[in-house]
Order: structure tokens, then C-alpha cells, then sequence
């Protein structure tokens, strides 16, 4: 997918217009993008932005704003590269430094205000809303406890790897703990993450905030260790960046059916209405694709159906049927607005 260098018009969904100061590699698939705004731009730690793609801007993606509010220079998105990822390749592989981009308001609810002594544990790029929360956490009330377990696959694979050395030689309250599933260095740990490891390097995890974000198989896995080592339901906090997949029969076909202008189709029982929406050309904006930033509102007239999030919608809105077309899974026919 080609697209221009930059996207110079707001959009409905995103008007904070930021140029990019630099762009810095990570790690052989992540890159950093560092961002300046000419106007305030507030958000906390461990919230996320969506961002107009091209320059039309009629595709959005949902982004962690890396960066820490009143310690970075920049306001920074992290970013894999995704192989045929639409927002992910223009952003690592055609925007260059001095073009500008286009964001939404800062958005999620995966922050940090507890004081309780904390537990972060972070795979792959769920790194980067981590990084953002330990940064302001070990500045901001350095009496506080931060234990990090960060999974990776490979040490080349480490996102921050250097601020992270820098963080844990300034600031002795941080224990972090890098796990590596192949090829680990010296004073990394071989392997993933386990409850057994948990229970030994956390003794105290009954007292500590926990906060996951990863892969979803990750944190399905980290939620049930830390519970069943005694951390408390209501302290135990996760941050999802994708949707998990419904299971599609391709035996069993349903009719969707849009009212304005008119269409049917056929697809799948299980299928997201989202991803059935985007199969047949069906207008629609969709960003974080995880039921959380909520551009995906579509409202279903009549049908059988399986939301799995309703984060962004109000009562008035569940009741007049809308969905998040991203976390509707379709059950039988459906008929839309």
C-alpha cells in the first residue's frame, strides 16, 4: 500500500497536528517516532492516540504514546512494523523527519495513579505503555517499588534497551528482570515467563498494583498466575492491543444485510462485523481494533450477535443497538443501519 509522505488535514477523529523531529530504530522492527506540537497536548502515562494514515486520512491506527509527560523531550510513538500493515509501514518506512501527522486526543485507561507498590509485565511491544508508566513512577514518587519483567524473544529484540540499563543503575527501587527465549545475555534470564519465577522473585505480589500488556495468550497467563499467587482481582490491571479471534465455521454462512444504500452478503457465522464490514467494502473507520477507542460505532438494527466490549458506549447507545464492530462477533443475520 503506497501512500504520500505526510498527511497534512485533520480529520473528524484526529486534529492535534505534530511534526517529526527524528525517527530512531529500536530494535530491528520497532522503530521510535519523536513528536513536537506547537500546542499543549496533555495525556498520562500508559494512554494511547490514534493517527491519521496517508493523506486522506480516511484510515486511523491506535498507537501508544511512549513517551512520559513532564520527562520527554518529545511526545513519541513506538511502532512495529507489521508485514502488510497499513499504519505500521508508513509510519516505520515512508514518513521521514520534518513531515507531519496528524492525532487524536489521548485516549485508554491503562494508567497508573496507585501508590501501591507495582508489578509490570510486558512482551514484545506491550513494552512501550510500560516504559511510559515506569519512567513517571520512578521520577515522581521514587520511594515506590517498580518490578518489571519484560519478555522478549531475543536479546536484539529488547525495546529502550538502553534506557532500561540507564533506569535500573539510577534508581535502585527498580528490580528489572529481562527474559529472553533464546540466545540470553549475561544477567538476562532464559525462557518465559512463569508462575513458578513470579512466586520466587515477587514474594510480595500480594501487596502490588499489576499491570500487563502484551500479546492476549500472554496476559490471559499473567492474570491467572498473579491470582493464583494471592494478587487481589481489583489490583490486577491489563491492557489489550488486539482483539482475540473468534472461532469462524466456514460451514455455516449468516446474511448481512446494510439498509442504506442496500446490500447482502454472505459470510461466516463467528465473523466480526468489522472484519465482514471491510470484506465487502462496507464504509467504516476502525483504529485500535480492540474495543477500546471506540471509531468503529455501527449501529445493527436487528440480529443475532456476541459483543465482547462496550468500553466506549453509553447506555443510550447499546439501547438504539449499537455495537463496537470490532468486538461483534455474528451469530446469525443481521441487518444494519
Amino acid at each position: 500500500m503506497n501512500f504520500p509522505l505526510f498527511a497534512d488535514q485533520p480529520t473528524a477523529l484526529c486534529q492535534n497536528r505534530m511534526q517529526v523531529h527524528d525517527i530512531r530504530r529500536e530494535t530491528p522492527d520497532v522503530w521510535t517516532l519523536s513528536l513536537f506540537s506547537h500546542a499543549v497536548y496533555p495525556y498520562q502515562p500508559g494512554q494511547f492516540a490514534l493517527v491519521n494514515i496517508g493523506t486522506r486520512g480516511d484510515i486511523q491506527r491506535a498507537y501508544t504514546l511512549s513517551s512520559t509527560p513532564g520527562v520527554s523531550r518529545f511526545v513519541t510513538l513506538t511502532v512495529r512494523n507489521i508485514e502488510n500493515g497499513a499504519g505500521s509501514g508508513w509510519l516505520t518506512q515512508q514518513v521521514k523527519p520534518g513531515d507531519y501527522l496528524w492525532l487524536s486526543d489521548a485516549q485508554g485507561e491503562f494508567t497508573c495513579s496507585s501508590q501501591q507498590p507495582l508489578l509490570l509485565l510486558a512482551a514484545g511491544c506491550g513494552v512501550t505503555p510500560v516504559m511510559s508508566m515506569c519512567r513517571d513512577v520512578l521520577k515522581r514518587t521514587p520511594a515506590q517499588s517498580v518490578a518489571v519483567f519484560y519478555s522478549v524473544r531475543s536479546p536484539k529484540d529488547v525495546i529502550f534497551a538502553a534506557e532500561w540499563q540507564q533506569l535500573a543503575a539510577q534508581y535502585p527501587q527498580l528490580h528489572l528482570t529481562i527474559l529472553a527465549e533464546q540466545d540470553a545475555l549475561p544477567g538476562q534470564i532464559t525462557g518465559r515467563l512463569n508462575q513458578d519465577l513470579l512466586q520466587t522473585q515477587v514474594p510480595d505480589i500480594r501487596s502490588r498494583r499489576v499491570m500487563i500488556c502484551g500479546p492476549a495468550a500472554y496476559m490471559q497467563l499473567a492474570e491467572s498466575w498473579a491470582l493464583a499467587l494471592g494478587a487481589a482481582a481489583e489490583n490486577i490491571v491489563t491492557e489489550q492491543f488486539q482483539a482475540a479471534a473468534a472461532p469462524v465455521s466456514e460451514e455455516h454462512q449468516l446474511t448481512l444485510t446494510r439498509l442504506t444504500p442496500l446490500l447482502s452478503c454472505r459470510v461466516p457465522v463467528g465473523t466480526t462485523l468489522l472484519a465482514a464490514m471491510e470484506q465487502y467494502d462496507i464504509s467504516v473507520t476502525a483504529a485500535c481494533r480492540a474495543g477500546v477507542c471506540g471509531s468503529c460505532k455501527t449501529r445493527i438494527l436487528s440480529g443475532n450477535y456476541h459483543t465482547t466490549s462496550q468500553m466506549t458506549l453509553t447506555d443510550a447507545d447499546v439501547a438504539q443497538g449499537y455495537v463496537l464492530a470490532c468486538s461483534c462477533q455474528l451469530q446469525g443475520d443481521v441487518t444494519l443501519a
